[in-house]
């Protein structure tokens, strides 16, 4: 049996916080590398083209929550439902590669416990 099968959840975030207090997440973080000017990133076009497809899939097979297009004012953050999105985790592999040849130091959490759950659907669920 495969660890991440026993924990409901996973998040896949970096090591620094962002405007929710919180780690940021991945897209996050790999917004950072390829949008920044900060020399010590100088994302290639072939890897923003990477983020930006990649990105795009999930902006058209993931649900959004409500509170993103809002600006996400509650400071929610999202975890993946490690039995239903698993497919989904996987395909975050190449910004996973992408975070690590530009050092940006980054965790995956496994955890059954998230706190207060404010937003559900088959693949995630956003908390306070």
């Amino acid at each position: 049996m495969e660890i991440e099968n026993l924990q409901k959840y996973a998040r896949i975030q970096a090591r620094y916080t962002g405007k929710t207090g919180k780690p940021v997440g991945i897209f996050g973080a790999c917004h950072h590398v390829a949008n920044s000017t900060y020399i010590k990133y100088n994302a290639t076009d072939e890897e923003k083209i990477l983020f930006t497809n990649i990105d795009n899939w999930f902006n058209e097979n993931l649900p959004n929550p409500p509170f993103y297009d809002e600006g996400n004012p509650q400071k929610y953050i999202t975890w993946f439902k490690t039995k239903t999105a698993k497919h989904m985790i996987e395909k975050l592999i190449p910004l996973m590669e992408l975070l690590e040849k530009y050092k940006v130091e980054y965790d995956i959490v496994f955890t059954n416990f998230v706190g207060k759950i404010v937003y559900e659907d088959d693949f995630q669920v956003a908390v306070e």
